[in-house]
């Protein structure tokens, strides 16, 4: 381009464009043939909010997918568990944190409750980052093996006696054990005394304790069943559980309920969109691996991967359903009561 120029000329064309190279790379600008600094993302290690407790069902999903990300990505995936107030205490610490894709982490599909409820200050319609829906939970009721409720209509029939008398733990107030539990009560007519815990593994220990009669919890029961300390009434997807196929669903049994509450990751709002790509790609890459199926089969956790522009579009969805679902159980009196 500069031949046929003075010398003095191609000189002056020369310091501009090195001059111009300088201050776009300081500037962050990409040139032909440099190298993003996204690119080197990640340099450090990555923080995975998790808003459950240690040991939990979810908790042992997320664990497992981080595991297979962080070998993915490079670079470690540290799982810090901030448990509390059915998982917005670390909902609110992740839409926090800033958006440099070294905070993430999972985001309870009931943040479309919670939103609605006022317990997160935040709309999660349009204020995280959806980096992939990861699997399902598989619920269930469950009870001690010398419980005197053999079958789940033993159940209805003591609540119907005693309105309020039968008791059941869950992982949380406004949470998917909680709400689901609630669902089949105004299904069934009854009324339940509700035990809320911080989470599942609790609830599945005062249970095991005979202290509560019944449990309404994802497949943390599932180990104690298969080795006779618990007896399975139900489970609540549109399916009979692959692990407990002699266990009807709700539905099967006449309770048009059913509660499936997928995981998902994320991130706070504003993440780089080519540190997004990078997370979305390796959680793709996660969820589809051998490693991470094997460990969803153990936990009862189908697979309902999405990408995350899918998965923002369901939680929108999802938020509309919360609506009506909020009206119907009177979740906010609820709430107020306790």
């Amino acid at each position: 381009m500069t031949q046929g120029l003075p010398i003095d000329l191609k000189r002056r064309n020369l310091l501009i464009g090195a001059a111009a190279g300088v201050a776009a790379g300081a500037a962050g600008v990409l040139l032909p043939g440099s190298r993003a600094l996204a690119s080197a993302y990640p340099e450090r290690p990555i923080t995975f909010i998790c808003p459950w407790p240690v040991g939990g069902t979810a908790d042992q999903s997320m664990r497992a997918l981080c595991q297979v990300a962080s070998g993915i990505l490079k670079q470690s995936i540290v799982v810090e568990n901030r448990a509390g107030a059915s998982g917005m205490i670390g909902t609110k610490a992740l839409a926090r944190a800033t958006p440099d894709g070294y905070t993430i982490g999972q985001i309870p599909i009931s943040v479309t409750r919670f939103a609605q409820l006022g317990m997160l200050q935040l709309d999660p319609r349009t204020e995280l980052t959806y980096l992939a829906r990861t699997s399902g939970q598989t619920f269930g009721i469950a009870v001690p093996t010398n419980s005197r409720y053999k079958t789940l209509q033993d159940v209805v029939a003591a609540a119907k006696a005693n309105p309020g008398k039968v008791t059941y733990a869950h992982a949380g107030i406004g949470g998917a054990t909680h709400v689901g539990m609630e669902q089949f009560a105004l299904a069934a007519g009854v009324q339940f005394n509700a035990i809320a815990y911080k989470g599942g593994a609790a609830a599945l220990q005062d249970v095991l304790a005979g202290q509560v009669e019944l449990l309404a919890d994802s497949s943390s029961w599932a180990p104690h069943v298969e080795a006779g300390k618990l007896r399975l009434l139900a489970t609540w997807g549109e399916q009979r559980a692959s692990r407990f196929k002699d266990t009807p669903t709700l539905k099967e049994l006449g309770y048009n309920v059913v509660v499936e509450a997928p995981n998902g990751i994320g991130a706070p709002k504003g993440l780089p969109p080519a540190v997004e790509k990078t997370l979305r790609d390796a959680f793709r890459a996660a969820v589809a691996s051998n490693e991470f199926k094997q460990v969803a089969a153990r936990l009862d956790a189908p697979l309902m991967y999405l990408d995350g522009p899918d998965y923002k579009k369901y939680v929108a969805s999802v938020y509309a359903q919360e609506t009506d679902l909020i009206k119907r159980l009177k979740l906010k009196e609820l709430l107020q009561q306790s």
